[in-house]
């Protein structure tokens, strides 16, 4: 449920329960609907205003999290910005960082059965409520050795992590001397984190095309 629509459902089921008040008050006058349980009907709608502004209050104390986050980051590039302009004279090239707005946004969403879940990019497209899964691979195995859920969609934050499970291992499996990871793990926290464990980090930096070899059937070999 989104925040917004959160709030349109809170007032309307606020204002129904308003209206089964004044019908309860009128029993008497027999204007009550046959079959309409009146006190059932109540707490059926109590009972889900009641979830909803949990959920509200759950999608509020994440959007505080994230304005705090979001106000460290614009402090630091505004701090970076001062800094350069003081070191060259200069006004710094690009758009002045933007400040975040605090408070929760309409689209801002939780899941009333599974709240830890969070709504993520899917590979195949399009998005979905779920957790970023993660796994160490013993290489010549294909062993899983770790695994742990996450609520992050940025893998960068996952390494650390992972490599505390890898360091928790029984001293029988050996000892972890070298990590090989995608570039979605880069980062020169990541690979300092490595270095302080005393492993080898082998993680792309970054994203290359693919070049595949095309066969030229009238010249017979390879372009």
């Amino acid at each position: 449920m989104s925040y917004g629509h959160a709030n349109k459902q809170q007032a309307q089921l606020e204002a129904e329960v308003a209206e089964l008040l004044a019908l309860a008050e009128d029993v008497d006058k027999g204007d009550i609907p046959d079959g309409m349980d009146v006190p059932h009907e109540l707490a059926v709608r109590k009972d889900r205003i009641q979830a909803i502004k949990e959920a509200k209050r759950e999608i509020e104390r994440r959007a505080a999290q994230r304005y705090d986050k979001e106000r460290k980051e614009y402090d630091q590039k505004l701090a970076e910005r001062t800094k350069k302009e003081q070191e060259t004279g200069k006004k710094p090239r690009g758009k002045q960082p933007k400040p975040p707005a605090p408070g929760a946004r309409s689209k801002d969403q939780v899941n009333l059965t599974d709240s830890d879940s969070r709504i993520m990019p899917t590979s195949g497209g399009g998005f979905d409520q779920t957790y970023n899964a993660q796994a160490g691979v013993d290489i010549d195995t294909m062993l899983i050795v770790c695994n742990h859920p996450s609520q992050a969609t940025n893998d960068k934050q996952e390494l650390e992590p992972a490599v505390a499970n890898l360091k928790q291992l029984p001293a029988e499996l050996g000892t972890v001397t070298d990590i090989l990871a995608d570039t979605g793990y880069f980062s020169a926290t990541n690979v300092n984190i490595c270095d302080d464990q005393k492993i080898t980090p082998y993680i792309a930096v970054r994203r290359e095309d693919h070049l595949h070899r095309l066969w030229s059937v009238s010249r017979n070999h390879l372009q």
